[in-house]
Parts: C-alpha cells; structure tokens; sequence
C-alpha cells in the first residue's frame, strides 16, 4: 500500500503538528551540527537534547555518520526504522555499513544491508551470507549478473566473481554477453582482459570489437570477417550504426554489402533502418526519404516522424503532409497544425480553417500560431487553485515539509530539494496540490513548478508561471531595451526561476549563463557565487538578449535560437532562399534548438497576456521570413 507523506511513522511523535508560524533558530542549528562532527557521544546528546529545530535530524546524521559504534547499535538502526526512505537514511546507513564491515559484525550488516547501487556493498551482503551459511546457488545466480556489466567492478567482489567462475557460473555466452556490453557503450579498456576469458579461435573478435569501438569506418572493411559468423555480424551491425553519424556515404556503401553476407533478422534490419533514417533525414541527405519510407509503421517514434514531417515541409510537398496525416488518430498539436497547413497551400481553407480552430484552443506554441492565423483572441485556460485550509495544514506541518522549509532558509538548496522530492514522492494528488501552493507562496517556483508538472496539473498558469523576481526583471528589461516577457520567459525556460541552477554545461543561475559568456557581456571575470545571484544573473542575462539582438539586426526568432545554440550555428542554419519563420523554426536541425524556441515564445505569450497586454506575439512570425 502507498505510504503518503502525512501516515509517514516519523510525523506523530518528532515534531507536534500545529499550524502557527514558528520563528527559527537556525544559529542553534548550525552550531549543534557544527559541534557534532567532532565531539564524543555525551556532548552529542546534550547538543541534540538541547535543540529544538526541524533539522534535529540533521545533527543526529552529521554524528552517526563520523562516529558509527556497536555499542549504539540500537540507537542507530532506530534511526535508520525512522528516516527510511528519506534523504537522511543513505548516509547514515552507508557509513554504518561501512563500519560494521570493518569490525567484521556480518549478522549486523546482513540485517541493516538495503538494495542499493552501490555495488561494493553490495558484494559484501552477498559475501557475507555464504560466510554465514546461505544457500550457494542462490547466491551466485545473483553473482551473475553483477559480473555481467560493461565496466570493471570494485575489489570487493573479487571474492565472489573468483568462486563464482571456480564453480563454472562463466560461460562462453555470459563472456560474449559482458564484451558486448563493454564495447557498445561501456569501457573498452576492459575489451584485453575480456579478450582472454575467450577460447582462442575466437579471440580475434574481441580485438575487432575493440577496432570498430575506436573507428566505426573498420566495420565497411570485410576483409575483417573472416568467418561471417554470427558474432562478426553483430559487430558489423554496431559499427555500420555508429558509421552513419559520422561518414554517411560509407556507411551506405557498407550496409549494402553486409546486409548480402551476413543472414540479419528482420528486427536487426529495423534496427539500421531506423538508424540511418534518423542519421540521414537529420541531416538533410537527398535519401532521407528513403530510409525514411524503409522503417517499419511500428517502429516509426514522434522523432523519425518530426524529421518524416521536416523532410517534406523542407521540400514543401503539401500534398505529401496531407496524404501522410490525414485520417492518423492521436495528432500531435504540431501535426495537426502542418496537416491544416498543408490544406491551406492547397487551397482548402474550409478544411485547415476546421482544424486551426480545435488547435487554437490550446496553451501551446501551435494553439498560440493557429490563433494568431486565424485573429482569434488569446485564451490561457487558467484555474485557479483552491485547497482546503485543513490540508494545507496538514502539509505544512508535515516533518519533511518543515525539514526543506528550513533548509530553503538556510540557503542548502540542494538538501531542501531532496527532502522536497521526498515529500512530493510519497504524497497523494492533492497533497500534492497543497505542497505546490505553499511552495509558490514561500517562493519555492522551481517546487511549484516541477511538482504541478508531476500530476500533469497543467492549468494552474499562475502557479506554473509565477512573476518571480519581477522588479529585477523589469529593471534590467527596461535598462536592456529588451521585452521584460520575453526575458522572463527565457529565465522560466532555462532554470525554472532556481536561482542555484547548474546545467552540465556548467551554465549558471536564473538565466543560465556560462562563465565564459558572463565575461563577455561583463567585460571582466565574474566568480561562480556572483551568477548564482539573481540581481547579477538577471542584468547579465538581459544584456545579452540585447546583444544577440542586436547581432540579428532585431530579430527576435533568431536570437532567441542563438541564446540555446550559439549565434554562429544559427548562421550556419539559415537557408539561401527566403521561408517562412515558422517553416524555419520547424527545420531547426537541432531538437533542443527547435523546442527552446517553441517553448520561449509560448512561455513569452503567457507572461504577456498575463501582464495585461492585447496581442499575438507569434503573430510577426506569419509575414515574417528567414535567409535569403
């Protein structure tokens, strides 16, 4: 049965519920926690006996994690019964299996062992059973899989992986299953060590694997297949996929070849097919087409159908569009936008008019454009969000709740979000609901954001997007001689208005910016803690929508696409003669590039009609044109 976050065990007797306003002693807090991580087990009970805070636990897990103790046992697995499943459960468990490990107390780390990722404890669970009497079989059938991976596993297995080969658990087939593994995808450095545990005949194979790992164009070489075995015929068909991507015409050449010598099942065919579709049309091969016609109807996925659709507005072949779409269930917005489309160049109004009409009643890039052709007026759908006084109670005073509270407060944004991720996890829709109005009105818009999002509640627009950090944005807008929707929007695309967001491109803040483009915009260094700064983040941000602006003589498409890209790509991107914007941002060959675009000027059209403000911001799109 689900556990909601309100019947959690730990709720009734750690912190009362009550509804009235706490003010917080964070100093006390921080200085508890400060304390702990050095002190002996008295000074640690009197520091925590003597706190009064929702992060109490927090103390007690900076302690057990550095002073883990058998002679606490009881104490420590209690915590553990307590805060199971929450972020504080992890690390606490992880050292005092760690410990328990050291001293040797199999039976203890049997009983406080929990399924994990973490592999090396994992091995020791398992070692520690068969010390301890368990069923061989049982356990080495688990041994199995944790050997067969495409990575090297840690030295605690060592034991196991030795006893499980000793008792003929290797077989040829678990081999080849671990060298594939290792070589599509997984670390090729393992390939040599492999390559021994092969009989010899069949050594060469790793080697080739290992070849074509490092240049796929090894695979257009037949010579190489000197038996045309199965085996060589799998990696023939990995190499030839990866081919693609990078030397397409070899690519052709060689599958023509290898699909006459080597016999490939029908589903392996649908596999390269579908490959080289998506490789070819992405691109803009003169045979996308045909590879695209060549995947068969269930494997074709809303990508290969994107870049299907791509291909023929590329070549504006409308009667193509219509004969692919018309009559298909389940159209996507944008599907049913370019079918209506395609009816209008067509010269039937009625039928693309019947069709702009359903998608113009939608929140959405497509409804917003169809509105715009038709001059209909912008209708955003909002609902407003009504939650009982007793439930957000109940909400706010829950324990996790009050944990991230606190955490926000102290600026730990990272654990606040886990034990944000906690709550909303193991709560009920409309517990949801309630966490997602407290969290808007703390300020939390990221929190707010991602858990609407969660339960698909996509109507409560002022909640999902909230005027955050307005005065700034205005400020800086104005200042920039930008549109303050339109920065907005950038910001509410980039990072959900988290001011401490880090992409792995090591873009930061609100508005996302590298430290390299920072410097630009700043004419000087500006350090890592500054971007993280909304006031920082946001000038430096609207300074550069002016620029890339300005860098596309006002064009607003253009640089909004530059913002996600780069200005030199979308350089590179727009075509010798003249088309429609809205035909260009549907050929962005770039899927992030494309929807980033989409999704700005959407969110730009919410913020504006939120503002007050009459008009389509996509209607320019339809008089507008890109290249030439």
């Amino acid at each position: 049965m689900k556990k909601y976050l309100l019947n959690f065990a730990a709720a009734a007797f750690i912190f009362p519920l009550h509804s009235a306003e706490v003010s917080l002693d964070n100093d006390a807090f921080v200085d508890a926690e400060k304390k702990v991580r050095h002190s002996s087990y008295q000074n640690f009970k009197t520091a925590v006996n003597n706190l009064d805070h929702p992060l109490k636990p927090y103390v007690e897990k900076t302690y057990w994690q550095r002073h883990p103790n058998i002679k606490y046992q009881a104490e420590i697995e209690s915590y553990l019964t307590i805060y199971q499943h929450t972020p504080l459960e992890w690390p606490v468990r992880e050292a005092w299996l760690k410990y328990l490990k050291r001293k040797n107390k199999k039976a203890a780390y049997i009983n406080n062992y929990r399924e994990t990722s973490n592999t090396a404890l994992t091995c020791t669970y398992l070692d520690f059973q068969l010390d301890l009497g368990a069923p061989e079989k049982a356990i080495l059938n688990q041994v199995t899989d944790l050997w067969t991976v495409g990575k090297s596993q840690p030295e605690e297995c060592d034991s196991l992986f030795s006893l499980w080969r000793k008792k003929g658990y290797m077989s040829k087939e678990i081999v080849w299953q671990r060298i594939t593994l290792a070589a599509q995808g997984g670390k090729q450095s393992l390939l040599p060590y492999l390559k021994t545990l092969l009989p010899k005949g069949e050594r060469y194979l790793a080697d080739l694997y290992l070849k074509v790992r490092r240049d796929p164009s090894a695979s257009a070489g037949l010579y190489r297949y000197k038996k045309k075995s199965v085996k060589e015929g799998q990696i023939a068909l990995y190499g030839v996929k990866r081919l693609v991507w990078r030397d397409k015409e070899l690519a052709l050449k060689a599958w023509e070849k290898l699909e006459k010598i080597f016999k490939y099942s029908d589903e392996a065919k649908a596999d390269v097919y579908y490959t080289f579709a998506l490789s070819l049309a992405s691109s803009g091969h003169k045979q996308a087409s045909f590879w695209l016609n060549k995947v068969p109807k269930e494997r074709l996925d809303s990508k290969l159908i994107q870049w299907q659709l791509g291909n023929m507005l590329k070549t504006q072949d409308w009667e193509g569009i219509a004969a692919f779409f018309t009559g298909k269930d389940n159209l996507s917005l944008g599907q049913q936008y370019w079918l209506a489309y395609s009816y209008e160049q067509r010269g039937e109004q009625q039928k693309a008019d019947s069709i702009f009409v359903k998608v113009a009643a939608n929140r959405d890039y497509y409804g917003f454009l169809a509105a715009a052709r038709l001059g209909l007026p912008i209708e955003l759908n909002n609902q407003a969000l009504v939650v009982e006084q007793k439930l957000l109670d109940k909400v706010s005073n829950a324990p996790g709740f009050k944990r991230a509270k606190a955490l926000y407060e102290l600026k730990r944004f990272t654990a606040a979000r886990r034990e944000w991720n906690y709550l909303t996890n193991t709560s009920s829709d409309d517990e949801k609901l309630a966490a997602s109005k407290l969290a808007a009105e703390l300020d939390w818009y990221d929190s707010a954001i991602f858990t609407l999002a969660k339960i698909k509640a996509w109507d409560y627009v002022e909640l999902r997007f909230p005027f955050a950090f307005q005065d700034v944005f205005e400020r800086y807008s104005k200042r920039s001689k930008i549109d303050v929707a339109w920065s907005i929007a950038i910001a509410r695309r980039e990072s959900s208005f988290a001011p401490d967001a880090r992409s792995h491109a090591n873009a930061h803040g609100l508005m996302q910016l590298l430290p390299s483009t920072a410097k630009y915009v700043n004419k000087s260094s500006v350090s890592s803690n500054r971007l993280y700064q909304p006031k920082t983040n946001i000038r430096l941000g609207s300074s550069y929508l002016q620029y890339l602006k300005k860098k596309n003589h006002g064009n607003e498409i253009l640089a909004t696409a530059s913002y996600n890209a780069g200005y030199h790509r979308i350089k590179r991107w727009l075509p010798d003669e003249a088309i429609p914007a809205e035909l260009w941002v549907e050929l962005i060959p770039y899927r992030e590039t494309r929807d980033y675009v989409k999704n700005v000027f959407a969110y730009r059209q919410v913020y504006h009609t939120r503002m007050g403000r009459e008009g389509n911001v996509l209607a320019p799109l339809l008089e507008m044109k890109m290249g030439g």
